[in-house]
């Protein structure tokens, strides 16, 4: 049984679906989609490679508001010397994803966090191919020796309950099979709470950025201290 409130429901429901709908003029599903010019550094630092959809490219905030601009600078202060790569696409799906995972990885990529699965879900896509396609993503960063965080997503309401437990079940079946570090919900503390999202209720705005980062460092720092 999936155990959440009816706030959550709620608030998952509005966060997947402007996860679809973030990137104005932006194809939902593409296959070799850049960072922009300003999110590619040719700094000769370690790097950890966020990658995702809207919520991590950073819908409605400057470059500086996103999430990987935050988390930098937050292992920057934790005396960590990484580089943090957005590589966020508005609308992006898990096939996406797959498709531009090997650019993504180029260059000295020690870490992989991991957002995707999202825009699967509104479409009522597999949960199954999601998964497959996510764990292909994973493999390839195995291969490069990169280290990986998962995060997930929960499903709407709107797709019943079995549907809904397909979704938790995959994202956490897929990092005990994979055997890597695990956020279960990437919005917490921050999905629904109108304080905390732009004037669309769906993306996070600055403040709720702020806790999305720091929740990311928390689920990063066992990796980072492992080396």
């Amino acid at each position: 049984m999936v155990k959440k409130s009816g706030l959550v429901a709620i608030l998952v429901l509005i966060a997947v679906f402007g996860i679809a709908c973030g990137g104005k003029g932006q194809a939902d599903d593409p296959a070799d989609v850049r960072p922009a010019p300003s999110a590619v550094t040719v700094e000769n630092r370690p790097k950890v490679v966020a990658f995702g959809d809207s919520l991590t490219a950073g819908y409605g905030l400057s470059s500086d508001e996103s999430y990987p601009a935050l988390l930098e600078q937050r292992l920057r202060q934790d005396g960590y010397d990484y580089e943090v790569v957005n590589a966020g696409v508005s609308g992006d799906t898990s096939a996406g994803g797959l498709r531009r995972i090997d650019w993504a990885l180029e260059g000295d990529v020690k870490i992989l966090i991991l957002e995707l699965g999202a825009n699967d879900i509104l479409r009522g896509q597999s949960i199954k191919l999601m998964k497959d396609n996510l764990s292909q993503i994973i493999e390839k960063a195995k291969a490069r020796n990169v280290q990986v965080l998962l995060c997930g997503i929960y499903a709407p309401t709107s797709v019943g309950p079995d549907y809904q437990a397909q979704v938790v079940n995959a994202y956490r079946s897929l990092a005990e099979e994979q055997k890597v570090a695990f956020m279960p919900f990437f919005l917490e503390s921050v999905g629904g709470i109108g304080s905390l999202n732009q004037g669309d209720g769906i993306h996070p705005g600055v403040e709720g950025t702020k806790i999305v980062a720091g929740n990311v460092y928390k689920a990063l720092e066992p990796i980072l201290k492992k080396g």
